[in-house]
């Protein structure tokens, strides 16, 4: 997990600048090799976008950086369990590999609510890993939420 420790606290960082911004805290980064090739984080309120979440917007912006659909090989850093349609998004680009932080029980689709990460009806695999700095990731969610009540 050392290679992921070291990269989650970039994802942690998109999702602060989220929090600050308003939006829920979650950020996203796409590694490719030992490369930071684009960084996302939500941007659903700002955008006026119910599919601007982190993981969207990371991916979107490596696979114009990558001038491909494909994501072949790449790694997806995401501080909080993608959701269904993050999971969707992540089997269409083909990523090689999900790690993220916190677990999410009312709607994370990689265990927490639902496992999409080893559907049969999807024709793309990947490895997925958990709770990476998953205290960290969770304590900027608890802080977000906490400042709102």
């Amino acid at each position: 997990m050392g290679i992921d420790t070291d990269f989650m606290p970039h994802a942690l960082r998109e999702a602060q600048d989220a929090g600050d911004a308003g939006e829920v805290p979650v950020g996203a980064i796409v590694v490719v090799g030992d490369d930071i090739v684009a960084a996302g984080q939500n941007r659903s309120i700002r955008d006026f976008d119910p599919s601007a979440h982190a993981e969207v917007v990371a991916l979107r912006a490596a696979c114009h950086a990558a001038e491909n659909h494909r994501l072949t090989g790449a790694t997806l850093y995401v501080t909080l369990e993608p959701c269904a349609m993050c999971m969707g998004a992540i089997v269409q680009a083909r990523v090689a590999r999900v790690v993220f932080g916190a677990y999410d029980p009312k709607a994370g689709a990689a265990g927490s609510a639902v496992d999409l990460s080893d559907s049969p009806a999807f024709n793309h695999r990947f490895e997925i890993q958990g709770g990476v700095l998953a205290d960290e990731c969770g304590a900027v969610l608890k802080e977000f939420f906490e400042s709102r009540r």
